[in-house]
């Protein structure tokens, strides 16, 4: 049971930050899933709601109420999907693009001010150590 330490400060890590990170996206006037969204679809082409909720780990039941408001909101668009009748996909308008370019680039450097306190062979070794966690629950 060595593995309880390890859990808990990995949920305490993420709630950290999430501390950190999430009033930041607010400050920007997005919620931290509209982020995810803007930024996963940002400079891709249009992707069905099943891809866009793997990619951002969105449950569809979420995403579509997300999505419905973003649209509302005029930073996406929902097309018809010529290769499937039962599937649309969903893109960033020019309005949501141009939120992209600013508030990316503005939580990026939030980001930074906290990351650029470790090394690069730190976050080598965060990162390889994240990957082999996460490589024990994908079988």
């Amino acid at each position: 049971m060595n593995f309880i330490a390890t859990i808990k400060e990995l949920a305490r890590t993420y709630q950290a930050f999430e501390g950190y990170s999430s009033p930041h996206i607010r400050s920007l006037g997005l919620t931290p899933v509209q982020f995810d969204v803007i930024a996963t679809l940002a400079n891709q082409p249009p992707m069905t709601y099943k891809q866009l909720g793997t990619k951002t780990l969105i449950s569809k039941s979420s995403l579509t109420g997300v999505v419905e408001r973003m649209v509302q909101k005029g930073l996406i668009g929902v097309l018809d999907n010529a290769e499937d009748a039962r599937s649309q996909h969903i893109k960033l308008t020019p309005k949501g693009q141009k939120l992209f370019e600013k508030v990316f680039p503005a939580h990026i450097k939030h980001l930074e001010t906290a990351f650029r306190q470790l090394s690069d062979k730190q976050l080598k070794e965060i990162e390889n150590s994240l990957k082999a966690l996460k490589s024990i629950f994908n079988h």
